[in-house]
């Protein structure tokens, strides 16, 4: 066989969203699979065991590891890490030095940013957590409602 005829094999992984197989790789730091439709940093860091997929994008010295999994849209960044069984997928960012851990869920428009950690059974859909600990949806709310009453106290 000539060299001109060769096709290259494609690699491919199933990440359990119902697509089946597609193209993907292994990152080269970490070697966790990452699909090439999603976009990572050589910087960035995903483990063997995490999973990258979707249009999602790990940039700089971000981390994925242990069974997390990012997808979607979803951006993390910075110093930021996502491990244990986290999921960060839709629209949701994840940057400075913030972290997301154990079976958290962070989804829809959520932004988490800075010092704050997210983890436990946490489920944040939507909205801004900058420099805080959220570990429940009802610490979440008790948060915000400190939020909404001390804006509401400074008019």
């Amino acid at each position: 066989m000539s060299a001109t005829s060769r096709k290259a094999a494609q690699t491919t992984h199933d990440f359990g969203d119902s697509l089946g197989l597609v193209a993907a790789h292994q990152h080269p730091n970490g070697g966790g699979w990452v699909a090439d439709t999603a976009r990572v940093s050589g910087s960035a860091y995903v483990s063997e065991t995490a999973r990258v997929f979707g249009a999602a994008q790990v940039y700089e010295s971000a981390q994925v590891y242990e069974s997390a999994q990012v997808s979607g849209d979803a951006i993390v960044s910075g110093g930021a890490i996502v491990y244990g069984n986290a999921r960060v997928f839709g629209n949701a960012i994840v940057s400075g030095d913030a972290i997301v851990s154990g079976n958290a869920h962070l989804f829809g428009n959520a932004h988490v940013y800075g010092s704050a950690r997210v983890f436990g059974d946490a489920k944040i859909e939507s909205g801004s957590i900058g420099r805080v600990p959220i570990d429940s949806a009802a610490a979440l709310a008790r948060y915000l409602a400190v939020l909404a009453a001390a804006k509401g106290g400074a008019r």
